[in-house]
C-alpha cells in the first residue's frame, strides 16, 4: 500500500522541479580489479580511461583485506595514489566494505559486531592520516544479512542484528569525528517488512535510513516502468530519504542472473540507457536521489564487450 501511494507523488512532484542535468553514475568495484589498480599503475590509468569514458564519476572501491594483503593498513601509500589519481581526472571514491572472501555477512551476528567496526575503523584512520586528495569521500557497506543460511528461520532477528551493527558503525564514526558519508547497500524489498526498532515500529528501510547517512538501493529491475518496475520499488525509500535529508543511490544490475527480470545482462547498452533515461525522469524530482550505482565493475566491461550477442526478445 505504502509504495503504490509513494510512486504517483513522486512522479507528480516532477511537475514542480526544473529538469536536471543528467544524474551521477557510480560502480561498484571488487576485491580483484581494485587490487590490480593499486599494484598496476597500467591497469589504474586504463581503468580510469574506461571510467571517464562512461561518465561514472563516483567508485566504490573495495577497501579491506583480499588474499592476505592487507593494502589500507600495510600500503596505505597505493590507496593514496590511485585516490589522487580518480581525482585528478573528476572521480571520487568510496570505500567499499564487505566481502564474501571474508564472510562479513556474519557480521551481523551479535559476537562479530566488533568486527564490524574494526572494519570501518580502519577506513577512518587512513583519512585522517590522509591529505584530502587521498581521502575516501564515502563509505559504502555490503553487508547483507538475508546471505545467511538462517535467514529463513530467524529473518527478524537478523534484520534487528544488522540495526544493532549499524548502530555500532555509526557510533563509532561519531567518535572520531569523521566528516565522512557512511552508508549500506540494501535491496529494494526492506520497506515491506516493519519491525520495532529502538521503541519505533516502522519498515527496516526507514530504520536504515534513519541510522545512516546515505544508502545505496538493490533495485535490479530490467525496467523503469510499471508495477515491479525501478520507478515502483524505489518509490517509499526515495519519499522518506528526502524527508531527512539523507542521500539515495539506486543500483542497477548487468551480472549475469537465472531471473532475467533482475539483470539488464541479456538487453543492449541502448536498451539499458532508455530506462534508466525515464527513472531519472521521476527520481530527480526528489533531493534524495543520487545519481545511479552499477554492479558490478567487471561485469559491466564484460557485459558491454559481449554487446553485440544475440539479445533476448522483449514484447
Amino acid at each position: 500500500m505504502k509504495r503504490r501511494a509513494a510512486w504517483p507523488l513522486l512522479a507528480a512532484a516532477l511537475l514542480l522541479v526544473p529538469a536536471a542535468a543528467s544524474a551521477g553514475r557510480a560502480v561498484w568495484v571488487w576485491e580483484p580489479e581494485t587490487f590490480a589498480m593499486l599494484e598496476d599503475r597500467r591497469a589504474a590509468l586504463e581503468a580510469i580511461s574506461f571510467l571517464n569514458s562512461k561518465g561514472i564519476d563516483t567508485v566504490y572501491l573495495y577497501a579491506d583485506s583480499y588474499k592476505g594483503r592487507s593494502h589500507l593498513e600495510k600500503k596505505p601509500k597505493l590507496y593514496r595514489a590511485l585516490l589522487r589519481r580518480l581525482g585528478k581526472r573528476g572521480i571520487r571514491a568510496y570505500a567499499l566494505l564487505g566481502s564474501w572472501h571474508l564472510r562479513t555477512h556474519e557480521y551481523v551476528l551479535p559476537e562479530r559486531h566488533p568486527e564490524a567496526v574494526a572494519m570501518l575503523e580502519r577506513v577512518l584512520s587512513y583519512n585522517a592520516a590522509s591529505k584530502p586528495g587521498e581521502r575516501f569521500a564515502g563509505v559504502n557497506i555490503d553487508i547483507e544479512p538475508h546471505m545467511l543460511e538462517t535467514w529463513k528461520t530467524d529473518r527478524e532477528g537478523l534484520l534487528l542484528n544488522f540495526l544493532d551493527m549499524s548502530r555500532a558503525l555509526m557510533d563509532a564514526k561519531r567518535r572520531a569525528r569523521a566528516d565522512i558519508l557512511v552508508g549500506p547497500a540494501i535491496p529494494f524489498w526492506l520497506d515491506r517488512i516493519e519491525l520495532e526498532w529502538g521503541g519505533e515500529k516502522k519498515p527496516v528501510s526507514e530504520h536504515v535510513l534513519d541510522i545512516y547517512d546515505t544508502a545505496a538501493l538493490m533495485n535490479y529491475r530490467d525496467r523503469a516502468e510499471g508495477r515491479d518496475g525501478m520507478i515502483e520499488h524505489a518509490a517509499s525509500e526515495l519519499a522518506y530519504a528526502g524527508k531527512l535529508g539523507k542521500l539515495l543511490a539506486i543500483g542497477v544490475e548487468v551480472t549475469p542472473n537465472e531471473v532475467a527480470k533482475v539483470t539488464f545482462d541479456e538487453l543492449s547498452e541502448e536498451y539499458m540507457e532508455g530506462e534508466l533515461a525515464k527513472a531519472e525522469a521521476v527520481f530527480s524530482a526528489s533531493p534524495a536521489f543520487d545519481g545511479f550505482v552499477i554492479h558490478h565493475y567487471e561485469s559491466y566491461r564484460d557485459w558491454l564487450r559481449a554487446r553485440g550477442g544475440k539479445e533476448k526478445e522483449r514484447k
